[in-house]
């Protein structure tokens, strides 16, 4: 009798277990971002979020929380229920870098705690030039306008560590020039103002940030990080055209989880974020903004895309040494 009764309880609770999974979502998903408002990751997670929202009737709510090189947003994510409900949109210098340069900063182990949903999208990036009293107009008078005033053009980047810091650092040796480094948390749409005013000389910028700025004046696209040109800019050379292969980074947006949701629902995810990010609507509102929809095939796929990137960006940070003070 006891045997039958616990056999019963053990059914009652695998049924409850398997309706509430079955049951996914039934509540809104929170999307923590590691960045502002307008920012390029925020650009790609909102739109993707609308169509989202229609695919499992839930709402997705995105929470910007920048600061701390993502890693505020990254350990809340981790720490998190691990039911699918909170999850967290990094990119490259986040999600990448982050866990192999300040490892030592994160309460977590990022390998074990974070697994990847899926890959989102990829967004081109230009070096960038502001057009105040700043007369280079390709790379190669910008390098040769740089060496006559050693140390004296400045460059910006979101942050110490970042991947447009890494990026700027690769071209300065390569191309044996020195510049001031500023790094402005805002990131990119915090670059405007001081570009604008001639403050800044140069900076990658992604191309949905910048577009305005390109088409005002204000600001000059010199080359793209890109492995073809642009069809919206035809004008604007490839690193390799220039002379600097394999020189820049281009952007990429993540989906990522606590590492001990339950694989069903990681399932769930990846597969509504495939739809979402295959539907006209998200393809329609991306291509008008130069960005590339790119999900992963499969979870598996998407991790082992997130450990080739981390496995690259671990070589990278050993073999370029910068200055992490912020």
């Amino acid at each position: 009798m006891i045997r039958l009764m616990l056999t019963a309880l053990v059914c009652l609770v695998l049924g409850s277990s398997a309706q509430a999974q079955d049951r996914f979502p039934s509540k809104p998903i929170k999307i923590i971002l590691p960045y502002g408002a307008g920012s390029a990751t925020d650009i790609i997670t909102r739109i993707m979020c609308e169509q989202l929202r229609q695919i499992l009737a839930q709402s997705c709510v995105v929470e910007n929380k920048p600061g701390a090189f993502g890693i505020i947003a990254i350990e809340e994510m981790a720490r998190a229920r691990p039911d699918g409900y909170t999850l967290q949109v990094g990119n490259v210098s986040t999600n990448a870098i982050t866990p192999v340069l300040f490892k030592d900063k994160l309460t977590i182990n990022y390998e074990r705690d974070v697994v990847a949903i899926s890959r989102l999208a990829d967004l081109p990036t230009f070096l960038m030039a502001t057009t105040r009293n700043f007369p280079p107009k390709t790379l190669a008078e910008f390098i040769a306008y740089a060496k006559q005033r050693p140390a004296k053009l400045k460059y910006a980047t979101p942050g110490a560590g970042s991947f447009p810091h890494y990026d700027m650092e690769i071209l300065s040796q390569r191309a044996g020039i020195a510049m001031e480094a500023i790094h402005i948390k805002a990131g990119p749409p915090g670059f405007i103002n001081d570009m604008s005013l001639g403050d800044i000389h140069v900076a990658y910028m992604n191309v949905a940030t910048s577009a305005p700025q390109i088409k005002a004046g204000t600001l000059r696209a010199i080359v793209t990080t890109t492995d073809k040109r642009l069809a919206d800019y035809p004008d604007v050379p490839t690193m390799a055209e220039a002379g600097y292969p394999g020189v820049g980074t281009t952007l990429w947006a993540g989906l990522f989880a606590p590492a001990a949701t339950p694989p069903a629902v990681l399932e769930m995810l990846h597969k509504a974020v495939v739809q979402a990010l295959r539907s006209p609507q998200v393809l329609d509102a991306y291509t008008k903004q130069n960005i590339r929809s790119g999900p992963s095939g499969s979870l598996a796929e998407a991790k082992t895309w997130l450990q080739g990137e981390i496995a690259s960006w671990q070589k990278i940070t050993k073999d370029i040494k910068i200055d992490l003070a912020d």
